[in-house]
């Protein structure tokens, strides 16, 4: 592995720490006290910091230090987590993510941008005035003088000195007394003077750290006076074999400043105690006892019986027969002398016991980690386009056998079910790999609603539900720039002012809501606004003035919340960097459409409004219907379809010149001939002769759709016809059949459209696949 995958590597692993850095400050702004949120938050900066540090990424370091060095006050409760702090950290954040982009695509970040938080930041962690507030120096920084008199000569007076010159300089009496070789900021032949105290946990070694690894890092920076403390060390029965009870205390004589020998300590800080004080602590690194020097070790007696595999003795047992221990000067004495006697180890004679009895205990395994490893997307590209390519084959053998086939029961047949049955387990798995939640886009609004906050003065409160849901990723990718124009128009447009909400009688922070679910095989998502609603006079009135519709034009609510989908439409009176280009919900209409997706929006004045965008969970298999209607192979998307119904004459009711109604358990539904819709023939079919598709569109409510058969149920690969052929109206994507024959993908929503009077028109985009 080169270098340049390692940094790309660390630039995935930023995008994680980042995510989690927004998630954690998100739940500090809600309220969230629990101090682990706190530490997280930490982490991810600190941990971003030191990978940019091994890359030399100093901008990156910087701004990280800054940020870090703030949230260390807030984890170590000398600062509190206020709105105001709060609300400095999350543009930190941003910014933070906007150097580590610039990082790893070789740009550049205003300095601007980046000076004023780090002032801000540096403000909270000092306990400053905010730069804002602290704009005109302080007058009188005389009175923070000492009080012994000043003058202008080394001789005391009794009034301070003047300056000297013009510029103002002033003498400043100090005594060399103070410089004693005891102060605590003690400089030794111009170098510095530290004492470290680091005392490792038991999770530094189990993460294969080593103390004297650390050490022998630390040495590097000068010269290092190093001791042993081992005052927590247990007696043996009370030993602990994965415990840490060593811990050392270093004199450090270096070059370096305070910062260099902390970061030596930077990857064990959080599996260890460290503490470091400037000067040298010469009374820590006296004799450990009044008698001076280090005491031999005294001989510990032990009983090796314990070792062995018979059973142990008991304690009690052992007890009367054990000989009164002999006193402390007598510790060395020959092996044979009765003060080696083995001592009362219960502890020891338990667990040894118990190890025993493990032996023939079946202990449950504990559950392990999810693993995960990296893959780049287009291997699982290329994987999903061979799995497509097998259930073509798959399904063109299963046409050879059924032409060449008499029989139903051959081994041939059985052995077909078994692939057929493999085919679609492979392509479910296959699927599940590429299927990820929505929390990355949806995390990413965050920071759009805050500067769009920010630019029009109001007060927005975002709430997300339903992160998790999971989508394809392809359709992750492509849903967040309409969804940042849906935002944008949201915040822009829906809300009110804080004064106008306070004077609707509503609270003067607005909530914008962003959800996610399933329904019926495909993927929901909502962005609903408690704001005045969708001001539909005004909307008409500027759709005449446009000339999109006549002053005398008919339209039901609906039609006029969606003409602002038209290019060009908007209703803002000036433009400026958020709107009033009217292009913004356009490009959203046209960015879902080419997903195969729809959006539909409701509105009421004074509530607020919901946008609603469904989109298929896949782009690569659907299953489907496959119908044929007028000679003419089609299939229809298996979540559209409720039921299927074989039509009798007396359910078939007409309505108007050419309307026709279904009667399906005393309700009635309309009749929709699919090849009159699509032109394929111009007179209707009998519906006696056919099979009628209950389906079920957004926003369309239930038709029945007519067609002359059906072949069958299957899985297929869909292939767009807009990127290999062109547009074709009513028609979402085509497939490749077991015959190799190409059969067209319905477009259940717009055939349900062109049944209610709106003709199918060459302008409209291709829509949802299922």
């Amino acid at each position: 592995m080169d270098m340049n995958e390692i940094k790309e590597i660390f630039f995935q692993e930023c995008e994680e720490q980042l995510a989690e850095l927004e998630s954690g400050l998100l739940r500090l702004n809600d309220g969230d006290t629990d101090p682990e949120t706190v530490n997280a938050v930490f982490r991810a900066v600190h941990s971003i910091k030191g990978g940019a540090g091994a890359f030399g990424l100093d901008d990156l370091v910087s701004f990280a230090h800054v940020f870090e060095t703030t949230l260390d006050c807030v984890r170590s409760n000398k600062l509190e987590a206020s709105q105001d702090l709060l609300k400095v950290m999350l543009r930190s954040a941003d910014v933070l993510a906007d150097l580590t982009a610039a990082s790893r695509d070789g740009g550049t970040v205003e300095s601007s941008r980046t000076s004023g938080l780090v002032a801000e930041l540096e403000a909270y962690a000092k306990g400053q005035p905010l730069p804002s507030a602290s704009a005109a120096p302080a007058p009188a920084p005389a009175a923070a003088a000492p009080e012994p008199a000043q003058a202008e000569t080394p001789a005391p007076a009794a009034e301070a000195p003047e300056p000297t010159d013009d510029s103002g300089f002033q003498p400043v009496p100090f005594s060399f007394d103070a410089l004693d070789g005891d102060d605590d900021l003690a400089i030794e032949d111009g170098r510095s003077v530290f004492t470290v105290r680091f005392k490792p946990r038991s999770d530094l070694y189990a993460k294969g750290n080593e103390s004297v690894l650390i050490l022998r890092e630390l040495a590097k920076l000068g010269d290092l006076q190093v001791r042993c403390e081992a005052d927590d060390l247990p007696s043996i029965d009370m030993l602990d074999p994965e415990g840490a009870y060593f811990s050392w205390l270093i004199r450090v004589e270096t070059d370096q400043d305070e910062e260099a020998v902390r970061h030596v300590f930077e990857f064990v800080e959080w599996d260890s105690t460290v503490e470091i004080t400037a000067g040298a602590d010469e009374e820590a690194f006296a004799a450990p006892d009044a008698q001076g020097g280090d005491q031999p070790m005294a001989a510990v007696p032990f009983d090796l019986s314990l070792l062995e595999d018979v059973p142990a003795v008991s304690a009690e047992a052992a007890a009367p027969e054990a000989p009164a221990p002999a006193p402390a000067a007598a510790a060395p004495a020959a092996a044979g002398d009765e003060s080696m006697a083995p001592p009362n180890l219960p502890l020891a004679a338990k667990a040894i016991a118990a190890e025993a009895e493990k032996k023939e205990t079946v202990v449950p395994a504990v559950p392990a980690a999810p693993q995960t490893i990296r893959v780049d997307l287009d291997r699982v590209d290329r994987l999903i386009n061979l799995v497509g390519e097998l259930v073509i084959n798959q399904a063109m053998l299963a046409q050879s056998v059924v032409e060449n086939e008499s029989g139903g029961s051959s081994a041939v047949n059985l052995g077909l079910e078994e692939l057929q049955q493999l085919t679609r387990e492979i392509q479910d798995s296959v699927m599940a790999i590429r299927a990820q939640p929505v929390k990355p886009v949806f995390q990413r609004m965050g920071r759009i609603v805050r500067e769009i906050a920010d630019m029009t003065a109001k007060q927005v409160r975002l709430v997300t539900e339903g992160e998790n849901t999971e989508v394809d990723k392809t359709v992750i990718d492509k849903i967040a720039e309409p969804l940042t124009h849906m935002i944008r128009n949201a915040v822009d447009h829906g809300l009110e002012t804080p004064e106008k909400r306070t004077e609707a009688g509503k609270n003067a922070e607005g909530v914008l809501r962003l959800s996610a679910k399933h329904r019926s095989g495909r993927i929901v998502i909502e962005i609903a606004d408690d704001g005045a609603g969708i001001n539909r006079e005004r909307v008409k009135a500027k759709a005449i003035e446009n000339g999109l519709i006549t002053a005398d034009a008919n339209l039901s609510d609906e039609d006029i919340d969606n003409l602002i989908f038209h290019p060009g439409f908007s209703t803002a009176d000036k433009i400026s960097d958020i709107s009033g280009r009217g292009v913004g919900m356009d490009v959203v209409k046209r960015s879902i459409q080419a997903l195969g997706g729809r959006i539909s929006i409701t509105s009421k004045p004074g509530k607020g409004s919901v946008f609603t965008m469904s989109l298929p969970l896949t782009l690569a298999v659907l299953d489907g219907m496959v119908v044929t209607v007028a000679n003419q192979t089609l299939v229809v998307p298996l979540t559209a379809i409720v039921e299927t119904l074989q039509p009798e004459k007396s359910d078939i009711h007409s309505f108007g010149p050419s309307q026709r109604l279904i009667a399906i358990r005393d309700t009635f539904c309309p009749l929709v001939d699919v090849g009159n819709i699509l032109n394929f023939r111009s007179d209707l079919a009998n519906p006696v002769d056919g099979v009628a598709l209950l389906v079920e569109s957004e926003g369309g409510g239930q038709r029945a759709l007519m067609v002359d058969a059906i072949q069958g149920q299957r899985q297929v690969v869909i292939k767009s016809l807009e990127a290999n052929y062109t547009n074709v109206p009513g028609i979402a994507a085509a497939t490749i059949l077991g015959d190799g024959r190409v059969a067209l993908i319905l477009d259940v929503d717009a055939v349900v459209t062109a049944s209610r009077g709106q003709p199918l028109s060459p302008d409209m985009m291709l829509a949802a696949t299922g």
